[in-house]
């Protein structure tokens, strides 16, 4: 378990510090540019359960109680941006359409102010601060074993703080995005907040009229078709080891996905941090964010990404052998949808700037565990006992071990 944990710990902040601003639309006469950005995610897997209220996946399957019904949550960030500034307390709502199932008025509140914490240089993966122990193996590719030239290993203890270690720079950089935020509007607010975290349930669609009102931005209209709802979430349909000992993953396709991209993370007794990404080029990032459309399309052509025909992808041996247990991670890349008043024209003269604009964009993510079948862990089956798991019942009845068990051992390493 506490092998696992540090899997995710790991994960979950792996991303890379260097990154280029999406441009922003310039302030328009009256007033300036609002601009609002919404983001909606599905969340599959682990983290769905932990999400839904029914504590994590692991404690409820220790305790018998399945993975319950609700295989999957929505989240949605809302974020509004404008330079201009209220007469009084900022105030701004965003009504959305009623099959969202999340009542009639979502809140956008503006945090408050604090004293700004003293900033401190982001450290990229495989930089140390110095004084860590420790090694980490990275690994890119899918396929049955490993590439030549894998694993790049980076010995933490060696680094000074702050060095990038050599090779480390090689591969691809991502342009991220960048929505509003306070630092960057005259006045900003946002859902959820303190107060107001209702969750989406899991109909919820963003079809249909919205409408965002406040203070300090002029009303926006817009509406949202079925092409530009929520994705469907990811049904890993395949993640047990094959005899090779590789893990071969398959999904359902995610309709309207863009692009697919892959991650396990796993560690080791000796405190050994194992990486690996679907990659096919040496690429430092062990998680992504919400991407462009262009850099989905540019990551695509530099086989960072994986296309959205895509619908299988084998971890290498190496990787999934050289871990007693390691956190799966996916995501799939959604479109964008795009909207500005006035509209913007087809040859926008220069300085261009309409009174606001909105952004959606989209994306579909899971966590699970690496090479272990969870539908049928559930069913009272074995997803890795090798051959003696592949015999008849005559040959070897089998027993039906609690699923508890099951999940123990894998965590435990036996």
């Amino acid at each position: 378990m506490k092998s696992f944990l540090l899997c995710v710990t790991v994960a979950a902040t792996a991303i890379a510090a260097g990154t280029v601003a999406t441009a922003q639309p310039r302030a328009a006469s009256g007033g300036g540019t609002a601009n609002y950005w919404m983001s909606a995610e599905t969340v599959s897997g682990m983290a769905a359960q932990s999400q839904a209220g029914q504590g994590s996946m692991i404690g409820a399957m220790m305790s018998g109680r399945g993975p319950g019904s609700q295989s999957y949550v929505r989240n949605l960030t809302l974020q509004l941006g404008s330079p201009r500034r209220p007469t009084g307390a900022p105030s701004a709502e965003h009504l959305p359409p009623t099959v969202l199932n999340a009542g009639p008025s979502l809140p956008l509140v503006s945090p408050e102010a604090r004293p700004t914490p003293r900033t401190e240089r982001p450290t990229q993966w495989g930089t140390s601060d110095g004084g860590a122990q420790g090694r980490i193996l990275y690994y890119w590719g899918c396929g049955d074993r490993v590439r030549q030239g894998q694993p790049v290993e980076i010995d933490l203890s060696r680094l000074q703080p702050g060095q990038v270690p050599p090779g480390m720079t090689a591969g691809a950089n991502v342009r991220t995005m960048t929505p509003p935020s306070s630092g960057t509007s005259g006045t900003y607010g946002e859902w959820p907040n303190p107060r107001s975290r209702v969750q989406i349930p899991a109909n919820g669609s963003l079809v249909g009229d919205h409408v965002i009102r406040g203070n300090y931005s002029p009303e926006i209209r817009f509406a949202l078709a079925q092409n530009q709802d929520f994705l469907a979430p990811i049904t890993i349909t395949s993640n047990t080891a094959a005899a090779s000992g590789a893990v071969p993953v398959a999904w359902q396709a995610v309709p309207n996905a863009r692009a697919y991209f892959l991650s396990a993370v796993g560690s080791r007794e000796d405190g050994t941090i194992v990486m690996w990404t679907s990659s096919e080029i040496q690429f430092n990032q062990a998680n992504l964010d919400y991407l462009s459309q262009e850099e989905i399309a540019r990551l695509i052509q530099q086989r960072v990404l994986l296309n959205a025909q895509t619908t299988q992808c084998t971890v290498p041996a190496e990787v999934a052998r050289s871990v007693q247990a390691a956190s799966l991670m996916m995501t799939a890349f959604g479109p964008e949808a795009n909207f500005s008043h006035p509209a913007r024209p087809a040859n926008a003269p220069r300085g261009w700037a309409p009174d606001w604009t909105v952004k959606l964009r989209t994306r579909s993510t899971y966590m699970g565990m690496l090479g272990m079948d969870m539908a049928a862990m559930m069913r009272g089956e074995d997803s890795d006992d090798g051959g003696d798991a592949r015999q008849s019942q005559a040959e070897q009845p089998r027993r039906r071990r609690s699923l508890g068990d099951r999940l123990r051992d894998r965590l435990i390493g036996q």
